[in-house]
């Protein structure tokens, strides 16, 4: 799934490549991929690309006149630039992999395109970012919250902190890798318990979420869309890397794996050497 770091690479580069252009249709090939009617498609030709950012893991997409095409991308979802389309022709839709597609002025533009059969990703335009539901749950951003604003908002849910820490309307930007990515360079169990974290725990939790994802934004900023998937794995240390030795001490990286997802961890590192039970057959090691 992409997370903060993707997307606010998404936004740089269609800030580099689109913006300034016109729309010159925007088109929608999987119907429930769209989730507003008012204003239609229609509203967005002749509009021209102002800006792009994020909410979140949500990518904005801004046109003038307040017109904002705000995308989650969800699991498999994800933006592919084309220098110039194959055809004209509009899109029909089917069960292809492209959603959306936005033509531009200068026979350019990019599709959002979802791989699978759980089609999940949504595309709203809206003339207010608010009016997504998504976007108005979301949390303070995990990237610029201060110390004390993490600190209250971790500990104003009681859970476990891998869960706490992806939970969008507690803090918004971290998914399943980044917060293994996390947890690692904290030195914490993914299933502590958040109220019983220590200040200086929590001190820890704060500066490694601004590491990893400062370092990942750094490393991604500038990639092109179609080269950042790699740049994430590359950069992983123990998310999706199960069997393999932690960078950081040499100890065989484990898995917890759960209904629909999973995660990894080094037990040396995070759990005091010993190997976290599968929930669904036994207690959990705290």
């Amino acid at each position: 799934m992409p997370e903060l770091p993707e997307v606010e690479a998404l936004g740089a580069y269609l800030r580099e490549r689109a913006v300034g252009r016109r729309v010159e249709r925007l088109e929608v090939a999987a119907i429930s991929a769209l989730k507003t009617y008012d204003p239609p498609p229609s509203a967005a030709a002749g509009r021209c690309v102002t800006g792009a950012g994020r909410y979140g893991k949500f990518l904005d997409v801004r046109f003038d006149d307040g017109l904002h095409l705000v995308v989650h991308l969800a699991r498999a979802g994800w933006l592919h630039y084309r220098e110039a389309f194959p055809s004209t022709t509009p899109l029909k839709p089917g069960k292809g992999p492209i959603a959306v597609r936005v033509r531009l002025d200068d026979s350019s533009g990019f599709d959002l395109t979802e791989a699978g059969t759980q089609k999940k990703l949504a595309a709203y335009l809206v003339t207010d970012p608010a009016q997504v539901p998504g976007v108005a749950r979301l949390g303070p951003d995990a990237l610029a919250a201060d110390l004390p604003l993490f600190s209250e908002r971790l500990r104003a849910k009681r859970g476990q902190v891998k869960g706490v820490l992806t939970n969008q309307e507690i803090l918004s930007g971290v998914g399943n890798a980044y917060s293994d990515e996390i947890l690692h360079t904290a030195r914490l169990s993914p299933f502590a318990i958040t109220d019983k974290l220590t200040d200086t725990q929590l001190a820890a939790l704060h500066t490694a979420t601004r590491q990893v994802l400062g370092d990942a934004v750094a490393r991604s900023v500038g990639q092109r869309a179609a080269e950042l998937k790699g740049e994430k794995r590359s950069g992983l240390r123990v998310h999706a890397r199960t069997g393999l030795p932690c960078p950081v001490c040499g100890d065989t990286v484990r898995e917890v794996s759960f209904a629909d997802s999973s995660l990894q961890y080094c037990p040396t590192c995070q759990t005091g050497g010993k190997p976290l039970a599968d929930r669904r057959l036994s207690r959990l090691v705290r």
